[in-house]
């Protein structure tokens, strides 16, 4: 089971929260606003974070982009509002979900469960099999094993998920993948969350990569294939 950070500022959705978390069998530790939260992130060292974006002291996005500075713990954010703009801004910061208020408790749960399996079986992704891997493409060049992409010789900094989107997007260049593949194999195949997930994500890669961009190509009604012949952007 696993050690749950609820950080929330009213305390009926902290009870709520934590009264099924318990019922599951996890051990609860609750914080009323993003500085205590990032205060217990660093003492209680949680296996997983339930964070609100609207608290007083530090809001949700600040409190989660202070705890990235010395955590990759994984990080569900709370939201009363399901804009992009938040969904967007959430994800740049490297949290794991997203979910929108009013929500389910038990679909919360399983939320819980579907990250930690997806975070346990990240390596599967980031580890090679050849442990030297570098692939070129055009202008791009992504070393597996150290997760550092170059954009024209010059390093750029991704996200957690847009390494791992980038990387199987590489390893698969020239292949048509769908958004049901692309979904299970990057996220998983237990993935609690819709498809609009996978687009957010590729609008932000694509935004990291330039004048690349355009070898992310969209297959309409498919999904997605990494091309390299495609002609950069000027």
């Amino acid at each position: 089971m696993y050690r749950i950070l609820v950080v929330d500022d009213e305390e009926g959705i902290r009870r709520l929260i934590s009264k099924y978390a318990l019922y599951e069998g996890h051990e609860v530790i609750e914080a009323a606003d993003g500085m205590e939260a990032v205060k217990l992130c660093k003492t209680e060292k949680p296996d997983i974070m339930i964070i609100d974006i609207m608290m007083p002291e530090l809001d949700g996005f600040s409190a989660c982009r202070e705890v990235r500075k010395f955590s990759s713990v994984p990080i569900i954010m709370l939201s009363a509002r399901g804009e992009e703009y938040d969904k967007i801004n959430g994800f740049e910061l490297g949290i794991d979900d997203y979910v929108v208020k009013p929500f389910s408790p038990k679909e919360l749960m399983l939320r819980v469960e579907a990250v930690m399996k997806r975070y346990g079986a990240q390596n599967s992704i980031r580890q090679p099999e050849n442990a030297s891997e570098i692939i070129e493409c055009g202008g791009v060049k992504a070393d597996f094993t150290a997760r550092i992409v170059y954009i024209d010789g010059e390093r750029v900094s991704l996200t957690p998920k847009e390494y791992d989107l980038l990387f199987y997007l590489m390893k698969n260049r020239g292949i048509a993948l769908s958004r049901e593949k692309l979904i299970t194999e990057v996220w998983g195949y237990d993935y609690y969350g819709d498809d609009r997930t996978l687009d957010t994500h590729i609008k932000l890669l694509r935004r990291s990569l330039g004048k690349y961009s355009e070898f992310i190509v969209t297959l309409r009604g498919v999904g997605y294939r990494f091309d390299s012949d495609v002609e950069a952007k000027n």
